[in-house]
């Protein structure tokens, strides 16, 4: 039951969303989490700032999760986030804020989990 919500200062095309909607799901794995559940939600042309400047290219990835992962698989995600922004739209890594929230109950279809 994971969610990976994206705000990006940068304007996306449907076809990149798309491409990055894909590639999430298959990195998803590297929480033991499958893409069968996977919602991800990517808002685009967004201001955010970092350090009181604000970006031209940067994101924030919020990533949530039912249950838990251990330490090792977010850093591994974390970088491979930042590659797959990097490679399609540019944004570099030190411009990326990547969060990880654990959560014990999850609902969905009508009952919690």
């Amino acid at each position: 039951m994971p969610f990976i919500d994206s705000k990006v200062t940068v304007k996306i095309s449907d076809q990149q969303k798309e491409e990055i909607k894909t590639e999430l799901g298959k990195l998803i794995t590297t929480l033991n989490k499958s893409e069968t559940y996977l919602m991800v939600g990517i808002e685009d042309s967004c201001d955010l700032w970092l350090g009181g400047k604000k970006l031209d290219k940067g994101a924030y990835v919020a990533v949530s999760l039912y249950g838990n992962a251990p330490k090792e698989s977010y850093d591994k995600l974390t970088g491979q986030i930042c590659a797959l922004l990097s490679d399609k739209l540019e944004i570099p890594g030190s411009a990326v804020y990547v969060t990880y929230h654990p959560v014990n109950d999850w609902g969905w279809n009508g009952r919690n989990f």
